[in-house]
């Protein structure tokens, strides 16, 4: 691992589940989505699907790759792409393990992929009437 200046302590391994995720919250920005896979290969991207914005955090992992839970699009864990027939991708984070313990670019924690914002669902899409 690089200096220790540059990374941030996030959690253990363990701390994650097994072909699944933990979600890191930011002070700006959407959450940081950690991934396991089943060869304890840990992952980081956005929290974020480049399709509609859904949570891949709650979607399955399988191999190296997540299914995003609302529509079903698989995504790379290693690069964050979209698996063709689909088009994009989804920002990737840096992240380092070292004696079982998980690191993130503090940087790229602070800064990186800060645009992105949790798409509205049902009636919440549509602007209130203004109060009087």
């Amino acid at each position: 691992m690089t200096s220790q200046a540059n990374w941030q302590y996030i959690c253990q391994v363990d701390d994650i589940p097994r072909q699944g995720a933990r979600r890191v919250a930011r002070p700006r920005g959407l959450e940081v989505a950690l991934f396991r896979t089943a060869a304890d290969t840990v992952h980081a991207l956005l929290d974020y699907s480049p399709y509609k914005g859904g949570p891949l955090s709650q979607g399955m992992v399988f191999g190296d790759k997540v299914a995003c839970p609302l529509h079903n699009w698989t995504i790379g864990l290693a690069d964050g792409q979209a698996l063709a027939p689909d088009e994009g991708s989804t920002p990737v984070f840096r992240v380092q393990v070292a004696a079982g313990a998980v690191y993130l670019d503090a940087a790229e924690l602070a800064g990186h992929a800060l645009a992105q914002t949790r798409p509205l669902a049902g009636p919440a899409q549509r602007a209130l009437p203004a109060v009087r």
